[in-house]
Order: structure tokens, then C-alpha cells, then sequence
């Protein structure tokens, strides 16, 4: 009965979610970090990208020191990327010498992975003058033992900055995982410099501190341990840096690599290995390991393989005998498959420090590109298991075999009942005969229905998302306790395999997958429901008119124009010419470019950029009505998008459509157009901009309020604030639907906000590279926000209102995490695509994002309306705005 009863039940497809600030070292976790939580660290590089808190001063004053500092105003706690406090920067005691390695060094505290550092000079108000134009790393994981970052090609200096106020940003390629850091200066010539720093990352949950291997055929070509006698010791390396391999060994996700790059790669004939490989892993502390996660090549036509088995031995202490019985798990071989994949390895909750394990070859190859574990950081003491005295150098069985103790009875009665049981373990064994015959035809069934045409609102559709023979169901990790509506999903055979999924040719290809659809009229390719803000003048479509139009449609033309002349969204309207473009269709005052001050520059297009300035005398050029018309004659911070001198006659025209829309929007929760400056080249428009940057950043430095935070002035926000913070957002988009504008980026890295905690949906994201992680592009030119958007927009190119209420569902749940991680942040880009394609099947198998922990349930069933697949079921932002106020205090 049990084995009948997991045949038949579905398992269902979960996400799982990711630890603050960063991430993305993914975690599942009942509990925060340091409570017992479940932990499971799987690195995505491009997300790993968050501030660590030297700018806002988490990192504190008593964790920055340095070798030596010139004076008690440039000591090492004015290090701080952006801050002006001291004299500006950290400076080195005299001038600095070629030979010299003097240092800041920075605490982190506990172990995290950085991908990238921010560095500047001392601006000093512009009276500083010293900055390091190279530098060096130095980390150390204890303090005591230090290692020097060298890059994939061996070079360990980085380049450092060309003035003083600029920010030059170096990734880490490949990461580090410390605790410390020091930054060297570095100069060819005597000279004095100063620095300012900012570091970039996420904390390192897994808690592996190093691992040791042979040699392998294929190196580990960034381990920062020792090699000793054909074995490396005391590091990591490739196996912990975030960067799975591909399914062809042969190709890497590097630059100027050798092929193989990606994987450690070990031959059976080599010494020492020719049964298996011996890895050893050693942890920050005691932890309960459930599972291992093994990243494995499986080419099987040029000899490689995933391992066909692996036993593990655990130990609480460096001096203790290993555990006498190992935790044995044998995998099922595919010769099917080639894609590369992770396994998953049942620990059994075993209590350890350090872990052996012992991978068996299957083939002539065996490649593992990472390798990560999920654990329970505290150890309970009724589940230290006992010290065993054998190790495992003696000749273990592969298999786990259980005796089960059976009471004795009388020859007779034993002969009696012997027919009895032959004839229920024959009838047991023809039922499973018939369960399995008939899942499998209904699998064969279900394929067959999977390659009928379907209907979209009763519409029939022709496109192929994806060949029903070649898909596999996406299988994530355990759902965390704290998800309310897991959905229901399906599984691959072998639940321990995880499918890479590949990105469909079809998507690789747009204008392939077009030219096999019918063309829409012209009227509905140039209709502003394909592309961003559109003016009110134009005639509309209504969702439903949008979504049931003669086919459906890439409509690559449209995603293109999103990426703004700026790298904002918010400029692209139906065709106009410059000619139609008068000076009076503008209703911002021409402001004196001479009094624009430049501060810093926030990002930029490929035809403009956006700086941030002050402004001086502002007040006197804005019109009536104006939110800074009320200040004095004080200078003011505004945002600056500047069109570049190396612009097109089209880049011009849309920059000029950009201001004539901007220039009609009022709204106190809509960014405003302050002014332009349009007399003369470079053309320039002057916006608003908000005290405490972007919504994303500002939730993802703080906790939610209580008395913890109180007592210790950790930054908080309540949960009042937040529900404050979605009516204001719902009712920006509200003004903008009323227009009949679609924004079509709409997410919390587009929401600013000034001290008083108010909000002013702007576009400023795209053009930011802090942000470059949360867009996914196509062919090297498009961008697209694809976790924000809803499945028609990324399917069809349809970018509609109600396209806007799904990515506001999406920017709510941001809110109620906190930005602490990403949408889907388990998912890659391409397994999002994919999602989006199980949405359009509407088969039960779509992949939703969990409810967060302080997002009331009535919230979170808006959120999913939100999401509907069907886009009339879908709220109107009138509708959520009069569902969200009631729920904020006055």
C-alpha cells in the first residue's frame, strides 16, 4: 500500500527562497541564519551583487583598520565609498613607494562571498587631489592564514581609479570567500594616495571553509590551497565559485580559458583514483547534513559520467574516528540524457564537522563542476550519533543492507502459512505490474495531448514553446515551511536529478519564431500596446482587444525600443516626428546648463546618460504647483539624463518624445520633469530626485521593526510602512492607467523615495549596472526585466496595463521580503523563460512565487490575482489602490 501510494501521488514543483542582501547564495530556511535554520547555499554570480555596508555604516568604525594612516582625519574609517567625513578618504602614512604594501583592512564578521569592489579617491568637496589608480587583495578566511586574489589569467593587480569623485568598479572573477579583506594600494612612482571603498557580495551560509581532492586531469585552476603530493589541501576553489559548467565539457563559461575550464575532471587510469575519487570537506562549525549537491557532467559519448555511487563518512572533531557505518546512496545511470545536472545526496541528518566522501567511477570520466550542501547549522545532542572505530579505509560495501529480526515459530506452522504468503506477495506483484502499465500509458497519452494545438481565451495559437519529447518538469528544492501555496507539479523519474534547462532555439532566434506566425495588421505593430509610455492621444487597445489580436507575436522591434535612449523605458511612443515636436509642446521652463553641478553618475543608454547634479536657483524656473517650489535659493539634487553628442537623428527624436510625455505627467507619486535644457546641445532633461535613492536598496539595508532593533539602532521599517509603501505605488500606476500609459519595467528599483518615506515611480533601473542582473538579454541587444513580467509580455511581446498589474504583484512581493533576494531566484534565466511557457500551457506545472512571512494572506491572494493567467482576471489598479488603503493606519 505505501509503494502503491507513492506511485500515484504528484510531487509538487516548489521554490524556494533566498538569504538577505544578496544573494545569491540561496538558502531555505525555516529560521533566520544562526537559529537552526536549514541552510543550502547555490551561488548566482550576476545576483551576488549587494552593498556589504561600508557607504551606509553596517560595516562599523571598530571593523575597518589599517597598516598606518596619515593623520587622525584619514584614518581607515573614512574609507567609506561616497562619504566625505574626515578629510575624505583613507590615506597611508607618507608617500607611497613601489615596495611599500601598506593596507586597509576590513571584518566582515563571518564568512561571505565577494564578487565586487567599488573604489574612489578623496573628493574632499573638490579639494582632494589623491587616489590609487591600482590596487591588490589579500583574504584570509581566520585572520591568521592570508591568500592573495589572483584573476583566471594569473594577474593579481586591479585597476583602480582616474580622479577622485569617479567610481571604478572591478568584478571578482573569480570570487573570493573570506571573512577578511585588505586592499593594497599600489603605485609605480613615489606618490600619495587615498582610497574609498565600498564591497559587494553575499554571505557564504554554506559554512565549507575548504575542501581537499587529487590532482585531476582537468585542475581546479583557482584553488587557493596547497598542493602537496598530487593532492590539493586546505582550500576552494572551482567547486564553490558559482559557475556551473555546460553540458559539452568542452565549452566554458570564460573568456581566454582552456577548453574544460568549468569542470575538475578526474580518469579512472590515474593514480590514486582508478575506483574512485576521495574528497574531504571541512565546515566553520558542527552542523546537521541532510543533503549534498553534486553539479556533474554526463556526456556519456566521449566517456564521462555521473558517479555511480558515493559513500560518505562524518566527524564531530579533527581527532575523532570517523563514523564506523558511511551513508551510502547509489544513482540511477542515464544514457539518455546528456545535459549536465546536479544530484542530490541524502546526509540523513548526520552530525559533523568534517565529511569524506568517496564518488565511484561509472565510466572512464567523471566532472563535477560545484558541489553544495543543506544542513542544519545547530547540532541537538540526542542526535550525535555515536564514534564508531573503523574508517573508511577498509573495504566498505557499496550498499546499505537492513536485518530485520523475525519472531520464532514451529516448523509447522511456518510450512502452513509459506502458500499463503507465496500467494499475497504474487498478487502484490501482479497489481504493481498493472499500476505501472497504466501510469505509463497515461504518460504516453498525456504527451500526445501536450502536442495538440491549444487555445488562448479560446483563440487558437500555433506557437511552440517547447517539443513535449524533449521536455522535463523542473524540479527545485524542498519547499520551505513558511510557503502557504506551493503548487502542484510533476517530477522527473529520478527525483535526485535537477534538468539545466537549455533556452528553446525558438527564443535564441525571434525572428525565426515570427516568421513562422501570421503578421499583424500595421495598425496593431505600431499601437502603444506593444512598446512603453504611449501619449493619451493615441487611440488604445483594451487588454482584451491587445490579447486577442489576429496572432500572437514576438514583437522584437518592441522589446528593443524598451531599453530607452537613456537605458530607461519610458521615452518609446507611437511614430511622431521631430517636426510635430515644438517648443510649446514642452511645459518645462529652459534652465541655465551653466548652474548644473555634477555629483556622480548613476548610469547610462546607449545614447545618453543620467547624472546626478545639483541644481542652482532651481525654484525660480519651476512652474506653479511644483513639489520644490517652496525652497529657498539653496542649491537642490536632481537626476540629469543627457542625450550624447554621438546620438542618432532617431535617439534625438525619441529623447525629445521622452520630455514632451514626462512633461505632461503630475502626480505626487509619479517622478516629475523639472526642467529641460533644449536651446542647445547636449539636450538635457532635469528630473526629481529622492533623498533615499531607490525602493530596493532601501528595504534590503533594513529589518522589520521590533524590539531588537530598537535596542540595538538597527535600521527597521514597520509593517504599516510597507502597506503605506504599496498604496502609493498602486496609485502612481493608477494615474498612469488612467492616461493610458504602460510602464512596462515596473519594480522596486524604479520606486523612489525622499526622507518622508514617499514614493515617485521613476525608470532610472535599466540604466544602472547595479542592477544589470535583474535584465536578461537577448542577442546583445535587448534587455528585458523577465521575473517582473508576465507571461504574454515575454511570450507575445505584449505589453499592456494588465501586463503592468502582473509586474506590480511581483514588486509587492519584493516589498514584503524586503528586497532581501531576487523573483524566482532559484530559477536561471532561461528556466524562468520556461515558466513562463508552463503559465501559457496552464497544465498545473507553473512555478509561483512563495508567500513572504510578513505579507498578510489577504495581501498575498492580491498578489496572486495579480498573476492570473487569464489577463481579465487580473485586478485594474483602480481596484487594487481601493483594496490596499483601507489597510493603512492614518
Amino acid at each position: 500500500m505505501h509503494l502503491f501510494l507513492l506511485l500515484i501521488l504528484p510531487v509538487p514543483a516548489v521554490i524556494g527562497q533566498i538569504d538577505p542582501g544578496m544573494t545569491y547564495l540561496q538558502k531555505e530556511a525555516s529560521q533566520p541564519a544562526g537559529y537552526g535554520g536549514f541552510l543550502l547555499t547555490r551561488v548566482f554570480l550576476e545576483h551576488c551583487r549587494y552593498a556589504l555596508g561600508m557607504e551606509d555604516g553596517r560595516i562599523k568604525d571598530e571593523d575597518i583598520t589599517a597598516s598606518s594612516q596619515w593623520y587622525d582625519t584619514t584614518g581607515p574609517q573614512y574609507a567609506r565609498l561616497h562619504c566625505d567625513n574626515g578629510d575624505g578618504a583613507w590615506c597611508p602614512k607618507g608617500p607611497l613607494e613601489p615596495s611599500d604594501s601598506q593596507y586597509l583592512q576590513i571584518d566582515l564578521k563571518k564568512l561571505t562571498f565577494l564578487t565586487l569592489i567599488g573604489t574612489q579617491g578623496r573628493y574632499a568637496g573638490n579639494l582632494g587631489k589623491e587616489f590609487a589608480q591600482e590596487y591588490r587583495l589579500n583574504y584570509s578566511r581566520d585572520g591568521q592564514l592570508w591568500k592573495s586574489w589572483k584573476n583566471r589569467q594569473g594577474q593579481g593587480v586591479l585597476f583602480g581609479n582616474k580622479n577622485t569623485y569617479a567610481v571604478s568598479s572591478n568584478d571578482l572573477k573569480p570570487p573570493i570567500i573570506a571573512r577578511f579583506v585588505r586592499v593594497i594600494p599600489v603605485t609605480k612612482l613615489s606618490s600619495t594616495v587615498c582610497m574609498r571603498l565600498e564591497l559587494y557580495g553575499c554571505p557564504w551560509d554554506d559554512g565549507l571553509i575548504s575542501y581537499s581532492a587529487p590532482v585531476a586531469s582537468l585542475n581546479d585552476s583557482t584553488y587557493d590551497g596547497v598542493l602537496d603530493r598530487r593532492k590539493l589541501s586546505g582550500g576552494l576553489g572551482q567547486l564553490t565559485d558559482g559557475m556551473t559548467g555546460l553540458d559539452d565539457y568542452l565549452m566554458t563559461r570564460q573568456f581566454n580559458v582552456w577548453p574544460g575550464y568549468d569542470y575538475l575532471g578526474w580518469k579512472n587510469d590515474t593514480p590514486g583514483t582508478q575506483e574512485y575519487v576521495e574528497m574531504e570537506f571541512v565546515f566553520d562549525g558542527p552542523r546537521n547534513f541532510t543533503s549534498m549537491k553534486v553539479h556533474s557532467n554526463n556526456m556519456f559519448s566521449r566517456g564521462v559520467k555521473i558517479f555511480s555511487s558515493v559513500s560518505c563518512w562524518f566527524k564531530l572533531r579533527l581527532n575523532s574516528p570517523w563514523e564506523a557505518e558511511p551513508v551510502v546512496f547509489k544513482t540511477v545511470l542515464d544514457d539518455r540524457n546528456p545535459s549536465a545536472r546536479y544530484v542530490t545526496v541524502p546526509l540523513n541528518r548526520h552530525a559533523a564537522k568534517y565529511v569524506r566522501c568517496r564518488f565511484h567511477f561509472a565510466d572512464v570520466w567523471m566532472m563535477f563542476s560545484e558541489i553544495s550542501f543543506l544542513s542544519e547549522d545547530t547540532i541537538l545532542a540526542s542526535e550525535i550519533p555515536e564514534i564508531g572505530t573503523s574508517a573508511p579505509d577498509e573495504d566498505i560495501s557499496t550498499t546499505i543492507t537492513t536485518k530485520t529480526a523475525v519472531p520464532s515459530s514451529s516448523d509447522s506452522s511456518e510450512e502452513g502459512n509459506m502458500p499463503i504468503l507465496i500467494g499475497c506477495l504474487v498478487t502484490i506483484i501482479l497489481l504493481l505490474v498493472v499500476i505501472i502499465f497504466l501510469i505509463l500509458w497515461c504518460q504516453c497519452v498525456c504527451k500526445v495531448l501536450e502536442k495538440a494545438p491549444r487555445r488562448i481565451l479560446d483563440e487558437e495559437v500555433t506557437v511552440r514553446l517547447s517539443s513535449c519529447s524533449d521536455t522535463i518538469i523542473l524540479q527545485t528544492p524542498p519547499v520551505p515551511p513558511r510557503s502557504r501555496h506551493p503548487p502542484a507539479g510533476t517530477t522527473h523519474a529520478d527525483p535526485h536529478y535537477e534538468r539545466i534547462f537549455l533556452l528553446d532555439p525558438q527564443y535564441q532566434n525571434p525572428v525565426a519564431l515570427r516568421n513562422k506566425l501570421p503578421e499583424l495588421p500595421q495598425s496593431a505593430e505600431a499601437s502603444a500596446c506593444g512598446g512603453g509610455y504611449a501619449e493619451p492621444d493615441v487611440t488604445q487597445c483594451t487588454p482584451h482587444q491587445c490579447f486577442n489580436s489576429s496572432a500572437p507575436h514576438y514583437a522584437e522591434t518592441d522589446i528593443v525600443r524598451l531599453q530607452g535612449v537613456t537605458g530607461s523605458n519610458m521615452y518609446a511612443v507611437p511614430a511622431l516626428t521631430v517636426d510635430s515636436l515644438t517648443r510649446k509642446d514642452i511645459s518645462a521652463a529652459e534652465f541655465p546648463r551653466q548652474q548644473l553641478i555634477f555629483r556622480e553618475k548613476l548610469g547610462e543608454g546607449q545614447f545618453g546618460e543620467v547624472h546626478l547634479c545639483e541644481a542652482e536657483g532651481l525654484p525660480d524656473f519651476l512652474r506653479e504647483g511644483s513639489p520644490l517650489q517652496d525652497r529657498d535659493r539653496r542649491s537642490v539634487l536632481v537626476a540629469v539624463k543627457q542625450l550624447r553628442a554621438d546620438a542618432t537623428s532617431q535617439a534625438r527624436n525619441d529623447f525629445l518624445k521622452e520630455i514632451k510625455i514626462m512633461s505632461r505627467l503630475d502626480d505626487p507619486n509619479i517622478i516629475r520633469l523639472l526642467c529641460v535644457c533644449v536651446s542647445s546641445d547636449p539636450l538635457c532633461m532635469v528630473t526629481e530626485y529622492m533623498e533615499n535613492g531607490d525602493l530596493n536598496m532601501f528595504l534590503s539595508q533594513r529589518e522589520i521593526e521590533s524590539t531588537l532593533t530598537h535596542a540595538n539602532n538597527i535600521p527597521s521599517v514597520s509593517l504599516s510602512d510597507l502597506l503605506h509603501m504599496a498604496v502609493q505605488i498602486s496609485s502612481g500606476m493608477r494615474y498612469l492607467a488612467s492616461l493610458n500609459f504602460v510602464h512596462r519595467d515596473l519594480a522596486t528599483r524604479n520606486c523612489l523615495l525622499d526622507r518622508r518615506l514617499t514614493i515617485k515611480i521613476a525608470d532610472f533601473g535599466m540604466s544602472r549596472n547595479l542592477y544589470s542582473s535583474d535584465y536578461y538579454r537577448i542577442q546583445g541587444r535587448a534587455v528585458l526585466p523577465i521575473r517582473w513580467m508576465a507571461w504574454e509580455s515575454i511570450l507575445l511581446g505584449k505589453f499592456t496595463t494588465a501586463s503592468d498589474v502582473w509586474a506590480f504583484g511581483v514588486t509587492l512581493w519584493e516589498v514584503f521580503t524586503l528586497c532581501k533576494e531576487q523573483p524566482y531566484s532559484l530559477l536561471s534565466d532561461e528556466q524562468v523563460i520556461e515558466n513562463s511557457g508552463e503559465f501559457f500551457r496552464n497544465q498545473g506545472r507553473q512555478v509561483f512565487l512563495y508567500a513572504p512571512p510578513l505579507c498578510p494572506p489577504s495581501l498575498f491572494e492580491l498578489m496572486m490575482r495579480c498573476w492570473s493567467r487569464n489577463i481579465l482576471d487580473r485586478p485594474t489598479f483602480e481596484g487594487l489602490y481601493q483594496a490596499l488603503r483601507p489597510q493603512v493606519n492614518p
